[in-house]
């Protein structure tokens, strides 16, 4: 059965054309294969543990990062086209949600669409089975990166895959969810380590500030899986090389810009701090000015809450009296 799996994988019905897909995805539309690998990883990481996929925020936030470390630089596209359409490949069954009928081929353009018509996905009994599994596992995905990307490119979607696992697995230790021994960095190279660190760093902060501003409390989240917010480090990592989350922040990316050019602290009470200069030189600091003495907003745990010794380097350091 595993070979005919590996098969059916090898020929998935994908669209074709030179004009609009690059070489390194062999000429033909890379969304498939996406959204299988990103299924893989999330089964590796635990994620997903039983057998009904869901349009989730790590589903397609997995995705977009294949997309992006694999696509021309300016191209965008989204994890709606393939939910749906894998259908056609003979082991994937959607499960619609009640009103709309999984077997109606219905215009899916956009994640909102997605998920307002699909409850998730099931793949065949056997095939989850083998993905669960960690030798089949790898077959699974290794037939994917060599049937649909170009061998000059297969490292780097081979290298995503790994960063994806480590990058979860740092987010894990930064907050204290795994054993403090464990080593997230086992599997990748020196010249990756900052590409998981980074992205370990953001997983761990966004989701334990929920993908709001620590600082305005704005929280945008779209249905293609981007936010508004960044994870910020209080002190810099080159400074303090330093990744727990008490010395990081959720910040939209004004405030995140504000934060580091010294205009915006946080206070000894963990109240937001606005510097005068953001009225200086014909500034207009519209919402900014507002924030100022307000309680920012921080993580439901207090262990996680930014630390007033990291906070105390960044008022007297960064911070324009």
């Amino acid at each position: 059965m595993l070979e005919a799996y590996l098969q059916k994988l090898s020929n998935l019905r994908t669209d074709r054309g030179r004009d609009r897909y690059p070489s390194a995805t062999n000429h033909r539309a890379p969304h498939k294969p996406f959204l299988l690998l990103s299924i893989l990883d999330l089964i590796t990481q635990g994620i997903v543990q039983d057998n009904f996929i869901e349009p989730s925020f790590e589903l397609v936030d997995t995705w977009n990062g294949y997309w992006q470390a694999v696509m021309p630089i300016g191209g965008k596209s989204t994890m709606a086209y393939p939910f749906p359409r894998l259908r056609s490949d003979g082991f994937w069954k959607l499960i619609a949600n009640k009103g709309y009928d999984p077997e109606s081929d219905y215009n899916v353009s956009s994640m909102a669409k997605c998920r307002e018509i699909y409850a998730g996905a099931k793949l065949d009994d056997e095939l989850f089975q083998y993905m669960v599994l960690p030798n089949s596992r790898e077959k699974l995905g290794t037939i994917l990166v060599q049937t649909y990307f170009h061998p000059k490119i297969q490292s780097v979607v081979i290298a995503q895959g790994i960063t994806n696992q480590a990058a979860y697995k740092y987010a894990r230790e930064l907050v204290g969810q795994v054993a403090e021994d464990a080593k997230a960095f086992n599997d990748i190279s020196e010249d990756n380590a900052r590409q998981v660190r980074d992205a370990g760093f953001r997983k761990a902060i966004v989701r334990l500030y929920d993908h709001r501003c620590a600082m305005c409390g704005i929280r945008m989240l779209t249905p293609e899986g981007h936010t508004v917010v960044e994870a910020a480090h209080v002190i810099p990592w080159r400074d303090s090389h330093d990744d727990k989350p008490t010395n990081g922040l959720c910040l939209c990316r004004l405030c995140h810009w504000s934060f580091d050019e010294g205009l915006m602290s946080v206070g000894r009470e963990y109240e937001v701090l606005v510097s005068d200069r953001v009225r200086l030189n014909n500034n207009i600091p519209a919402h900014i000015q507002p924030l100022a003495d307000r309680q920012i907003f921080t993580p439901a745990v207090e262990k996680f809450w930014p630390a007033q010794s990291n906070l105390h380097h960044h008022r007297n350091r960064v911070f324009v009296q």
